[in-house]
């Protein structure tokens, strides 16, 4: 059996149990789910407007649970379950909560909420929730959590272990050890493996690792994820203004960002605006906002081809084969040119390739577009001659070269364009660049059909 069709399964148990108020059979389900399966399961119940039931299911569970399985749910659909929980048991979530997720769930409460749970927190904690929820988003200060492992320069072995099994029940993650020095600045970095086989009386400022590779709280989001992936760390350490540790990125927050940040450009990349929720959950009137500014953009923009077209109507009157080849080459055009902006936008994504490669990029994308574009235009040039004959087949493998050059330089050369202005290169989308090379391959098409059909 799937995974998939275990869960549904489970699903389908606990919502009979939940109709015959069957608590026995309850707390035999619930604890074979993982905390991310039944915030799943409550997702569903949400979409399927069963708020009463997706409560009853919820309130199954014991608080620390109640924590975890809320951790996993969106800013909404928190909402909903904690706007109907009076203030001690909201409180006694949060505290059930890892910072990170503490401190997402406290900025989708409402100003009032907030200030009435502060009032309620010890001084600590407090200070603590106010700074990490300051950060601003998309930094590795707003993705960081403070639940870490620390041990001070200058301590035994037998000592540090003393100070992880102490800090370990509410630290994140414990494979990963950070030493500091008396500023609380990260002097080095050790793993919970070099520890146990260390000898007990030796000093961990001998066992360390003193090259930190760390992020700092304003450092974007998608660089932080790019340090996990680089070199395969389990957590950044993460510094402030003044070098203190202030708190980790784990890996998996870093996996997080890297789905979020794919997902965002695979939007930009069909013109398509930044969603706030997934594509099941976003309300239709803010899908259809996100969509339609590019789309009547875009109307526009094919407007001029078809002004092209009528440029050329007497070129077209003279040899009206020339029109069943229009639709392959700015077709193809457009295709070369959005797979060139989708290398180039991935590639700079990913850090693979620069604006400093702008160079060696444009000579390799005229090589390999100049191929790809005769080997269309051979591919295509005995159609034309049994379409129009051998001065239609030139004008067409002539063109087919033309435009397929043309788009994908064009499609490489437009993330850099925009990147250089400061623009998120996921901008050149596979739309605006086919738009773009449509209206051009009308032109250069026409053109040689024109110069070429003219002289003969």
């Amino acid at each position: 059996m799937s995974l998939n069709e275990s869960l549904e399964q489970h699903k389908d148990e606990l919502l009979q149990a939940l109709e015959r108020d069957d608590r026995e059979r309850l707390d035999a389900q619930l604890p074979e789910l993982r905390s991310a399966d039944i915030a799943e399961i409550l997702q569903d119940l949400l979409e399927g407007d069963d708020e009463l039931r997706a409560r009853a299911l919820l309130d199954s569970l014991p608080l620390e649970r109640q924590a975890s399985v809320i951790g996993y749910l969106h800013g909404e659909e928190q909402l909903v379950f904690t706007s109907a929980m009076r203030n001690d048991k909201l409180q006694a979530v949060l505290e059930d909560m890892g910072s990170d997720e503490r401190t997402d769930l406290f900025k989708v409460l409402d100003e009032d909420r907030r200030e009435v749970l502060l009032r309620r927190m010890a001084h600590r904690e407090r200070e603590e929730l106010m700074r990490l929820a300051s950060y601003e988003e998309g930094t590795a200060g707003a993705l960081m959590t403070s639940d870490y492992v620390a041990i001070p320069m200058g301590m035994t072995v037998s000592r540090a272990m003393m100070r992880v099994r102490q800090t370990a029940p509410d630290a994140e993650t414990v494979y990963q050890l950070y030493v500091l020095d008396a500023e609380g600045r990260p002097a080095g970095t050790m793993s919970l493996r070099q520890l146990m086989v260390a000898r007990p009386g030796a000093k961990v400022d001998e066992l360390m690792i003193r090259d930190v590779i760390h992020a700092t709280v304003d450092t974007p989001q998608e660089e932080v994820a790019r340090l996990v992936a680089r070199y395969d760390m389990l957590a950044v350490p993460v510094v402030d203004e003044d070098r203190r540790l202030v708190g980790i990125v784990t890996h998996d927050d870093a996996l997080d960002v890297v789905e979020f940040e794919a997902t965002e450009d695979i939007h930009k990349g069909m013109s398509i605006g930044q969603l706030e929720d997934g594509v099941s959950r976003v309300p239709l009137l803010s899908l259809y906002r996100k969509r339609v500014t590019w789309l009547v953009l875009l109307v526009f923009g094919n407007l001029l081809s078809g002004a092209g077209i009528a440029h050329f109507e007497d070129t077209i009157a003279a040899q009206v084969a020339l029109v069943f080849f229009l639709p392959l080459l700015i077709g193809s055009g457009g295709n070369a040119g959005a797979q060139a902006a989708t290398l180039m936008v991935r590639g700079m994504a990913t850090g693979d390739v620069g604006v400093r490669d702008w160079g060696k990029l444009l000579g390799r994308e005229l090589l390999v577009a100049g191929a790809l574009g005769l080997t269309m235009a051979l591919a295509v040039a005995p159609i034309g001659v049994m379409r129009g004959g051998e001065a239609v087949a030139l004008v067409v493998a002539v063109s087919m070269i033309s435009i397929v050059l043309f788009g994908s330089l064009l499609g490489m050369c437009l993330p850099f364009v925009l990147d250089r202005f400061g623009w998120d290169p996921a901008t050149a989308s596979a739309p605006l660049v086919t738009t773009l090379i449509d209206a051009s391959g009308v032109l250069i098409y026409f053109s040689f059909a024109t110069l070429i059909l003219s002289s003969g």
